[in-house]
This record gives C-alpha cells, sequence and structure tokens, in this order.
C-alpha cells in the first residue's frame, strides 16, 4: 500500500480549509433546542449519566443528568465537552477508496460500490487462501449489540477464527485473574460500597485522571473515616491525598502483594474460617509467600520495610475493606499473576461479599466489561462461553441456527493477529473502534503489517491513523447516534439513547456488518432491524451462561436505571453484589458463593518474575506509559475537541528532579528517549510525583509523538496482555 496521506488533506476538498479541532465556536450551546437527550457519556468505563441538547439533529450541548445514581450529574473534562466532536469537520461522511494519484491518498465512492468491492475482496481472499485468511480486529467502546453482532459475522458469515479485539490491551488480565479465582469476571461490588470500608487499597490506578468520578467514592470514605493506600511510581492525584503511599518499582508489584498476604499470616491478620469454608488453595499460597519477608518485599519493590508493614497492618487488621486496580498493575508479563496476587490478599482477609467489603478492577473503556462478555474475544462465546466446550458450542449454535461444527475454533489475540499477516497466514483485515497503529506496542512493526495486508477495510467515523492505511473507509457512527447497552464499570448494563442520525452517508455500525453480510451472499443471521432484535438474541444466547442477560429488557434498564447483571430472569432485579450467600449462581447451585461447582473462591499462587525487559548499562531507566485526564486511549476523538487538546497539547516526559539534574535538564527542554525499538523527541517536564528512576510518557498520540514507538511487544502468557507499564530506555538532552 501506499505511504498514508496527511489526514487534514482528505478533506479540505470537502470542507474548505478548517481548524485542527473544534472548539465552541462551532456550536452555540444557549438558545433554542428541540429536545433533551438521557444518555451517558461515550468515554470510559464509569459511563456516566448525560443529558444531550439536540438541536437540528445535532448535539449543541449537554446539561447535568442527576438522576443516574453512579454520577449524579458530576461530569469530568472529557464528559463536559463530548459533545463538541460531533461536528467536527473531519467527520467521515461517505466512503473512501484509496487512490494513490489523488494528492490525498483517497476518493469518494458511494458506499454501496464500497460495500460490494469490500465483499467482493473478502470472497477473493477466502477463495484463494482459506476462511482463516480474513481476520476481524473489533472493539470494547461499541455497544454490547455491537460486539455480540461482530462475533457472530466472523463466525457464521466469515467462518473465521481470526477475530479479537482492543480490550485485548486493557481488562484481559483482570479478567483471566477473576476467572482463576472466582470462577466469575466482573466487579464483585457496586461502588457504593467503597464509602463503607475502613481501607481503601489502590493499586496501579490514576483514579482521578482515568475514572474521576470515582475520586469522589474515594474521598466520601476518606470523609468517613477510611484510610486509603495507593501503589504506584508516581504520586498522581489521588495519591496526594491518601494516607499511604507505596512508590513500587514497575513490574514489581506481585512481590508486595506476596510480602504483606507473608505478613497478614505471621501477624494473624487473616480469616480463618472464611478460608476454611469458602476457599480452596491457602496452604500452598501461605508456603509460597513466606519467603518473602518485609526486607526482601522491600528490596524487590524499592518501598520501604516500615511502609510495607504498616500497609499489611491496616489491610490486615480492617473490619470493612475495598481494593481497587487498574492497568497499572495488569499491563504486565505477568499481570495476572499481579492480578491473582491482589485477590489473594482479599481472599485471605474473607472480606468480599459483604456490604462495604469488596474488589473490583477498573474498567478502561466505554463498554469494557460487555465488551468481553458475549463473544468478540478470540476464545470466547456469547454468555461468556468457552468455544472449546461442546456443550456451550452446541448451545450457541442452536441459537445461530447452525451446526455445531461449523463454528471456528479459537483463534489468536489482536497482536498476534499482526505476527500472522507477517507469516502470510491472514491477508485481509476488516477493523471496527480499533486503532491499533497508536495502541499497540512497538507500532513500526504494526504499521508494516498494515501496508502488507492485501486487502484492509475500516469502518470508522473519523480517519484514525489505522484507517488511513485502509483500501476503503466505510463511514460508521457516533456513540449518540445509535441506541443499545453497555456494561459500566459496576457491572450494571445500562441503555445509550440514540440522539440524532448519522449524517451524510454514515450508517449505524450494526446495518454496515449486515450490508456487507448481504452483499457476500451470506445473509443468515444478519436480518435484525434494530439494536433491540440484537439484544433480545443475546438475551437467548446468554441464558445459562455465566454472564446471563437473559432477564435483562431495555423496559428493566429504563426502570431501575440499570440491571447488574447476572440477571437470569423477568422477575429477577439483578446482582449488585457478587458472593453474597443467597445470590443466584448457576455454577455452584447452592454449595457456595463462588462461580465453582464446590462454591469455594481459589486462592493461585503467584510467583515473582521481573519484568521482561529490564533496565541495565545500556539502557538504565524504566519507562512507564498511562493516561492524562483530558485525554483518551489513542486520542482519535479526543484529540479532536480542542478545550481538552488545550488542556494537554502534546505528550510530555515525566521525569524526577535527581534526574534531570544529572541529565543536564530543566523543563521544557527538548529530551531523546530511546529504547530498543524506536526513538521519541519530546519536551521534558520536570516532576517531585515520579521515582528517580522512572519516566512516564502518555500515550494518546501518533506518529513521530507515539509512546507506543518505544514500548516493547512481550505478553502475559495467559492474558497476552502486552507489557506497556515497563519498559528500558535511556535520555539525553537535545543538542
Amino acid at each position: 500500500m501506499a505511504n498514508a496521506p496527511d489526514q487534514t488533506s482528505l478533506f479540505v476538498d470537502r470542507f474548505g480549509p478548517h481548524p485542527a479541532y473544534a472548539t465552541e465556536v462551532h456550536l452555540e450551546t444557549s438558545g433554542r433546542i428541540d429536545r433533551l437527550v438521557s444518555t451517558h457519556c461515550c468515554f470510559c468505563g464509569q459511563q456516566c449519566g448525560i443529558n444531550l441538547k439536540v438541536r437540528d439533529n445535532a448535539v449543541v450541548g449537554f446539561e447535568p443528568r442527576e438522576d443516574f445514581p453512579f454520577n449524579e450529574g458530576k461530569l469530568c473534562p472529557k464528559g463536559v465537552k463530548r459533545y463538541l466532536q460531533g461536528m467536527h469537520p473531519d467527520r467521515l461522511l461517505s466512503a473512501f477508496e484509496r487512490d494513490d494519484s489523488s494528492p490525498s491518498g483517497f476518493r469518494p465512492m458511494t458506499y454501496e460500490r464500497a460495500v460490494e468491492r469490500v465483499a467482493a475482496e473478502i470472497d477473493r481472499i477466502q477463495r484463494e487462501h482459506g476462511p482463516d485468511a480474513f481476520a476481524v480486529l473489533s472493539g470494547a467502546s461499541l455497544t454490547t449489540e455491537k460486539t455480540y453482532l461482530m462475533g457472530k459475522f466472523a463466525r457464521v458469515c466469515l467462518k473465521t477464527r481470526y477475530i479479537d479485539y482492543n480490550g485485548r490491551l486493557c481488562m484481559v488480565s483482570a479478567g483471566a485473574g477473576n476467572k482463576k479465582a472466582f470462577g466469575i469476571d466482573r466487579a464483585a461490588n457496586p461502588w457504593s460500597d467503597i464509602p463503607k470500608a475502613e481501607v481503601v487499597w489502590i493499586a496501579g490506578a490514576n483514579v482521578a485522571e482515568c475514572a474521576p468520578i470515582t475520586t469522589s467514592y474515594v474521598w466520601q470514605a476518606r470523609e468517613n473515616g477510611a484510610r486509603i493506600v495507593v501503589v504506584d511510581p508516581r504520586i498522581t492525584p489521588i495519591a496526594r491525598t491518601c494516607d499511604l503511599f507505596l512508590p513500587v518499582k514497575p513490574g514489581r508489584d506481585i512481590a508486595l502483594f506476596n510480602g504483606v498476604l507473608q505478613l497478614m499470616i505471621e501477624n494473624d491478620w487473616i480469616d480463618g474460617d472464611f478460608i476454611e469454608r469458602h476457599t480452596v488453595g491457602f496452604d500452598a499460597v501461605a508456603e509460597h509467600v513466606r519467603e518473602w519477608t518485609p526486607r526482601r518485599t522491600a528490596e524487590v519493590t524499592g518501598i520501604s520495610e516500615k511502609a510495607i508493614r504498616k500497609a499489611a497492618e491496616w489491610w490486615g487488621q480492617a473490619s470493612t475493606s475495598f481494593l481497587l486496580h487498574a492497568r497499572g498493575i495488569e499491563h504486565h508479563t505477568h499481570g495476572v499473576q499481579n492480578v491473582l496476587g491482589a485477590i489473594n490478599m482479599v481472599l485471605a482477609s474473607g472480606r468480599i461479599g459483604r456490604e462495604g467489603c469488596g474488589y473490583a478492577t477498573i474498567t478502561g473503556q466505554a463498554n469494557g466489561q460487555g465488551g468481553r462478555e458475549h463473544g468478540q474475544k478470540c476464545d470466547q462465546l456469547p454468555g461468556w462461553r468457552d468455544i472449546e466446550n461442546d456443550e456451550h458450542r452446541s448451545y450457541i449454535a442452536s441459537v445461530w441456527d447452525v451446526e455445531p461444527e461449523t463454528i471456528p475454533h479459537s483463534g489468536v489475540d489482536a497482536y498476534e493477529i499482526f505476527r500472522k499477516i507477517e507469516a502470510g497466514e491472514i491477508r485481509g483485515l476488516l477493523s471496527i473502534c480499533f486503532n491499533p497503529k497508536v495502541s499497540l506496542p512497538d507500532n513500526s512493526f504494526v504499521t508494516r503489517m498494515l501496508e502488507k495486508l492485501d486487502f484492509f477495510v475500516a469502518i470508522d467515523f473519523f480517519l484514525s491513523e489505522t484507517a488511513q492505511h485502509a483500501d476503503i473507509v466505510l463511514p460508521g457512527s457516533l456513540h449518540e447516534e445509535d441506541e443499545g447497552t453497555v456494561t459500566q464499570i459496576e457491572g450494571r448494563v445500562i441503555k445509550i439513547n440514540k440522539a440524532v442520525d448519522p449524517p451524510g452517508d454514515a450508517r449505524q455500525d450494526w446495518r454496515i456488518v449486515q450490508d456487507i453480510a448481504h452483499a457476500l451472499g451470506r445473509p443468515h443471521g444478519f436480518s435484525f432491524e434494530s439494536p433491540r432484535e440484537i439484544f433480545d438474541e443475546l438475551r437467548i444466547a446468554s441464558r445459562g451462561g455465566v454472564a446471563d442477560y437473559s432477564g435483562i429488557t431495555y423496559e428493566k434498564i429504563q426502570k431501575q436505571n440499570g440491571v447488574f447483571w447476572p440477571c437470569p430472569g423477568d422477575d429477577h432485579p439483578g446482582t449488585p453484589r457478587l458472593f453474597e450467600a443467597d445470590s443466584w449462581n448457576p455454577v455452584a447451585k447452592g454449595s457456595g458463593p463462588f462461580y465453582f461447582p464446590d462454591g469455594k473462591a481459589r486462592m493461585n499462587v503467584a510467583p515473582y518474575t521481573p519484568p521482561a525487559e529490564d533496565v541495565d548499562d545500556e539502557y538504565p531507566l524504566m519507562l512507564t506509559t498511562g493516561r492524562v485526564v483530558s485525554q483518551f486511549l489513542s486520542g482519535t476523538q479526543t484529540r479532536r475537541i480542542g478545550p481538552l487538546v488545550d488542556q494537554y497539547p502534546e505528550p510530555l516526559c515525566e521525569m524526577h528532579p535527581r534526574l534531570a539534574e544529572a541529565l543536564g535538564i530543566r523543563t521544557g527542554d527538548p529530551v531523546i528517549v530511546e529504547s530498543r525499538r524506536g526513538t521519541m523527541r519530546l519536551p521534558a517536564i520536570v516532576v517531585s510525583t515520579i521515582r528517580p528512576d522512572t519516566v512516564f510518557i502518555p500515550y494518546h498520540w501518533p506518529g513521530a509523538r507515539s509512546a507506543n514507538q518505544l514500548t516493547v511487544s512481550a505478553q502475559d502468557p495467559i492474558s497476552k496482555i502486552p507489557e506497556y507499564k515497563v519498559c528500558a530506555v535511556r535520555i539525553r538532552k537535545e543538542a
């Protein structure tokens, strides 16, 4: 493929010169509005309630939505400014095909012709190279209806086993750890339990910037007398108001969890009765952590023995507690082990399955929870079923009206799909809601693989950096241009309400996917007339599975302001708190609260292993990456919203004053950051809120400003999540 065009040039002929991003000048938020639509924010997994102002089929502003119990009208900067993206001049209003003779690299085409060409190329590639030669990459910010449809589309229409999603970069270590320990993958508690805890432990979660409204719950706990413990290499905003900060070296979290558990056991700060009645595997875990003395734990983690002892005492002696974690402990080659270590601390305390006592993963993407439950993962069928389980395959085949043997078997993770492109096994790709050129590690490799494809089609509403490499771009829909459900951070299924129609020739994503199926001459199962029809089939497909949505309807969601799954029947209210003694459980069937046949949770030995790439004389510093409050993921949306760009316009390299002094660097100086994979030039910012042996770069920008030029593609062997949170780098001041 030819090199991708400059993004702006594609749209100049259609719109004339335009600003690089939207500002309030584009939309007047005062005066007449046609209607107010109650819905939810389009960004992170909190899914805060919001009211959108609509005028002349455009979202022109917002009002606080105080009736939704999670955020009660509060919004972060992204939520406040989200409405500005809708009228951005970069919005795709027609289909495009690659045209190397055009200055922009693309030319517009009719939607119908674009779909015909997509179908023809899929058919050609699969006839010449087999069904598995075409792959699908989907996303966890899609509605659950769309994620369900994408899994069905890959397996029924394309008959390919190669489908995965960008939740592979987000939640899968937590999911794997939860499955191993609890038999179910969902936040165990509603956030309303956080203020009732005596100790709140936050590990690897920049709450104030990545899940800002969760800060309110933590502060409510603090106001009620709770002690707040924060574990992070950086003094994040939430850490500035905590009671105990543990500045862990990147990649050493499991050593801390093991060390704390060792002290809990040594001092009898454990719930022996709970362990005996409700867990399996404690003795092996206790034997393993015996070697994690405070001295050894301090040496490995970089945290003082005194602080480790205090953390163990506070956690061990509390009567109620809540542990939260996020990508900081999950983005590692041992991310699953980190999660299991955290869960071991919770289970040993016995503080789970009751009010004020809980455990949860902070979901990153808008539908990070629902997007990993209903079939778009490489090894999964709807209802959180196992694609290699014959009983599960037979049930889903009956719902889809196909033979079980026609459903493909497990595929591979998202990054491995690119390795298979390199090997020539995958020749074509369809992507939706995924920008891997920015979000995957070692992204120069990803770029080469996008250019290697025989055919690439992207469904998107803006021309993302990845879509710039496509042969065909199909104009999809924004969050507010469709309806459907998502499952937010607590496990609460909520309803997204349509506010406006897609503009121009853009289409709702589920319609595009079905149009491709029909153009292929493979329409079976793809004649839905609405998201409601898709959801009704999803309810049947999930029935009896661990992620059972069968008792959830659009009407029940509206009546209850969200329904917590599992919800196995029309008369079932949903399950806000998991693992309570009387809660519904299709696996244990009354034998216990956890989702194994004996009803007992599993405590798992979680050995410490160092990062895949540690520091040495050549690359003596650790790089960790993450988010800032005004940007979101690969920035496809937020980098087009002017006030958010103004708040943090470019990536900066955070470093400690001691490191900066040693290198002769001041804030604002351009620095060169090098890893074994790439080199990046960016301004420095000298802060006292980071370890002296660590630097931090946010990852929301593309091209020369992309932090993922530097990151390593090493992956957790279980979850296949990449190790974004630590790699070795060196830094010098630009001459």
